[in-house]
């Protein structure tokens, strides 16, 4: 268990705790659990996880301050885990530095899911992975700014790959309207997601086997898209 992934759950409920603990301790996860805000970030910066599973209603602070706390020293994957579900929830915590948002209840395979593309996108965040991003038939050379789909070269504009790159060089996160824009365009254009939909819809035209089923760009309804990887 020495080499295994140490995930830090950061939750007041009990039961809650047990589940995580249990479930991830069975695919051999290393895990520990806080209760409070405080105490999550006091674990966090004693045992540096690989992973911060965080609710939001924590009994002595915002799990968004946790976030943003976090975010002042740790690039750490933070998965939160809340029963809050409106969008605004989800926005204000994946602008403040969350990686992805889970709703409860929540289903055993699609936590694990989450915490094996979470764990994908640290190793990226090391170098430990190649700067090329492959995604069923297409191969994105982020260090060569080349873009194939199966042996044919995809001509894109300017705009058109720096949106890509940003999208697939964080594959696996959801990333919001505003990062995306901040990112691409401009802070000034975090507001003008009429941008965002023009390109995108380009995009997915030219990448997508079928741009109403898009496959590698997936839309999550007002917040953002996430673009997925392969493996």
């Amino acid at each position: 268990m020495s080499n295994a992934p140490h995930i830090l759950v950061v939750d007041d409920e009990p039961q809650i705790q047990r589940a995580i603990r249990t479930i991830l301790t069975e695919k051999g996860f290393k895990v520990t659990v806080a209760s409070s805000g405080n105490e999550g970030l006091t674990l966090a910066a004693v045992n540096e996880p690989d992973i911060v599973i965080l609710d939001l209603g924590l009994p002595d602070m915002d799990g968004v301050e946790v976030c943003i706390r976090l975010r002042e020293w740790t690039q750490c994957p933070i998965i939160i885990l809340s029963v809050r579900d409106s969008e605004h929830d989800k926005v204000a915590a994946l602008d403040k530095g969350a990686d992805d948002y889970l709703t409860k209840p929540f289903g055993i395979e699609e936590l694990l899911a989450r915490v094996r593309v979470a764990l994908r996108h640290s190793a990226g965040r090391q170098g430990a992975q190649s700067k090329v991003v492959r995604a069923g038939e297409l191969t994105i050379d982020l260090a060569w700014h080349i873009v194939k789909r199966g042996d044919d070269e995809v001509k894109l504009t300017g705009t058109e790959y720096k949106l890509l790159a940003y999208l697939a060089g964080n594959h696996g996160r959801v990333l919001t309207h505003q990062s995306i824009l901040s990112n691409v365009w401009d802070p000034a254009d975090a507001n003008h997601t009429e941008y965002l939909r023009v390109y995108m819809r380009q995009l997915r035209k030219k990448l997508e086997l079928d741009p109403e089923r898009p496959q590698y760009i997936l839309t999550e309804p007002g917040i953002g898209y996430r673009f997925i990887a392969d493996e």
